[in-house]
């Protein structure tokens, strides 16, 4: 018998991630009132039949975003904070080996994540994520796990451009360093100390670019994957893009490089082969996958064990705060001046006293429907956290700002054939930019003035304001009261920065006023006080000249929305 043959044997790990989940726990859409795809009660009956074929060799990774999308996040973050939080039990139910924080889990604010970290079982990993007074990591840097012999070293890190949205309040106390300069340190440490056979990062940031400066890059998964050598694979998510590739990295070796989007709709699922001889690694393989769960069967042990969660999140989603006197859509928001996003802007004005306001649809399509309005409509209305702001701003600042929204939202018209929209065909299907060029939530339009938009004029040149909204002169030299939410008050987007071209290190000093609460909280007491409300569209903005636009649009129209 060939004794060294004996000592030879093969071991099987099965890594699973999932990422963006953004509150999608169970199979029902407490916004809408219907029936969802996806969700963590189909991801457990994935898992469960994995960890019946692969036993412990199953690896469960949650990589971030999972506190804030639906109102059952919104239930357990800011009414019932007694309870441990939903996303820690249910985590804690799947019984996950590792988890990172994204940037909208931070936007949550430290008394929301602070007890979701305790409240989690497993390791919440954070490699580039500090404490700013003591220069230590904030969360665990990496994780070691063992399977059959094998030394698994997991790395976590959170997108370093956490400044660019979030107000300091929220993360006071933090510094998000590069990521590859922090990947590169803890791999050091790890292959020394630890002398794992197996590394896999687990990262919540997207593929490549986002913002960029000269400290960091918002997405550098890929990056991290090519300069950083020691990763066999890397799970990563934050663009809500679908990805599946092997890098090559700056050493020749392939590393496996996965992204499952959000929604709890796919897994990303990474399976290594590796042959072990006298229980040293000789040899190593790495495939993976995603795969789409939506087929898969709803656990029912998991509903049965959430069942007073969703009875309690119901109860709250139920509650009627008023009535719209109109149905109201998103999509109208795209090609005119509209009453869904006219409502939220004239909303701001009312909340603040503001001179005007920049609002963008945060949906690509929602609508609220004529009659009673309940709390969870209010999460169609407004899908994030945001807070309020008051800024300073003059007169050509505004002008600037809106120029850059309007250069990213719609094409340069040279023809009555040419698309109003600046679209892409490279991003249909793209959960973030569905079919746009950019991303959406960048498209602000503006109420308290009046103004035409010329879509034959090029970038930059094409807003021209004609007055403010109640018949006063519109001054570029006059300083103005302007009301925005907090992601684009930080610098979200660049409107203020690149736009506007307000140095970002004087934006908190522009900042007059903030709301105590998020901008969905102050939406609903001013419905509630209302009653009845009846929402219009200012008509104060137009696309011109009509005689393009309007088949431009109605074109264009057909081709994102089927209509």
């Amino acid at each position: 018998m060939n004794l060294a043959m004996a000592k030879e044997r093969i071991v099987t790990l099965r890594f699973v991630e999932t990422s963006d989940v953004h509150g999608c726990f169970f199979p029902y859409d407490f916004i809408t009132r219907e029936q969802k795809q996806g969700s963590m009660a189909r991801v457990s009956s994935y898992v469960n039949r994995l960890r019946g074929q692969y036993g412990s060799n199953v690896i469960l990774l949650e990589n971030g975003d999972i506190l804030q999308g639906q109102p059952t996040c919104y239930y357990y973050n800011y009414v019932d904070t007694a309870e441990a939080n939903i996303a820690a039990q249910v985590v804690n139910y799947l019984r996950y080996d590792a988890a990172t924080i994204g940037n909208h889990d931070v936007e949550t604010g430290h008394a929301v994540y602070d007890k979701w970290v305790k409240e989690v079982a497993c390791p919440m990993l954070g490699a580039n994520v500090m404490d700013a007074r003591t220069g230590r990591c904030y969360l665990q840097p990496y994780l070691m796990l063992q399977r059959e012999g094998v030394k698994i070293a997991v790395i976590g890190m959170l997108t370093p451009a956490i400044s660019n949205w979030l107000t300091t309040d929220l993360w006071s106390g933090l510094r998000f360093d590069n990521m590859v300069a922090s990947a590169r340190e803890c791999m050091a440490y790890v292959q020394e100390h630890e002398k794992p056979d197996v590394v896999v990062g687990l990262f919540h940031s997207g593929k490549e670019g986002g913002i960029t400066t000269d400290e960091y890059e918002e997405d550098a998964s890929l990056k991290v994957a090519y300069d950083v050598p020691g990763f066999d694979i890397i799970f990563f998510g934050h663009d809500h893009t679908r990805h599946s590739s092997l890098v090559r990295n700056r050493m020749g070796k392939d590393v496996l490089c996965l992204d499952p989007a959000n929604n709890a709709l796919t897994v990303a699922e990474a399976t290594i082969e590796l042959t072990l001889k006298d229980d040293k690694v000789v040899s190593r393989k790495a495939t993976g996958s995603l795969t789409d769960v939506c087929a898969e069967p709803i656990d029912e042990d998991f509903m049965t064990h959430f069942a007073p969660q969703i009875a309690k999140v119901n109860t709250f989603v139920n509650k009627q705060i008023g009535t719209f006197s109109e149905t109201i859509h998103t999509r109208d928001c795209f090609f005119d001046s509209s009453a869904f996003n006219d409502f939220i802007l004239n909303m701001q004005l009312q909340i603040t006293g503001a001179d005007v306001a920049f609002n963008a649809p945060l949906s690509f399509d929602a609508t609220i429907k004529k009659g009673p309005v309940c709390v969870g409509d209010m999460f169609n209305l407004y899908k994030y956290e945001n807070q309020l702001y008051v800024m300073r701003m003059t007169g050509q600042e505004i002008r600037k700002h809106l120029e850059m929204s309007y250069d990213l939202w719609v094409n340069t018209m040279r023809s009555a054939d040419d698309h109003l929209l600046l679209l892409s065909e490279k991003t249909v299907g793209d959960q973030q930019r569905m079919g746009f060029k950019n991303l959406s939530f960048n498209f602000d339009s503006a109420a308290g003035i009046d103004y035409e938009v010329n879509v034959t004029k090029p970038d930059g040149e094409k807003v021209r304001i004609l007055q403010m909204s109640d018949g006063r002169p519109f001054d570029e030299n006059r300083w103005y009261h302007v009301a925005v939410n907090s992601y684009r008050g930080n610098g979200g987007g660049e409107l203020l920065t690149r736009g506007a071209g307000i140095p970002r290190d004087s934006l908190s000093s522009r900042i007059v006023w903030r709301s105590e609460r998020d901008q969905r909280y102050h939406l609903m007491q001013e419905i509630e006080k209302e009653g009845t409300v009846v929402p219009q569209a200012n008509n104060n903005w137009r696309f011109v000249p009509e005689a393009w636009v309007k088949p431009a649009a109605a074109k264009d129209r057909k081709l994102l929305y089927k209509e």
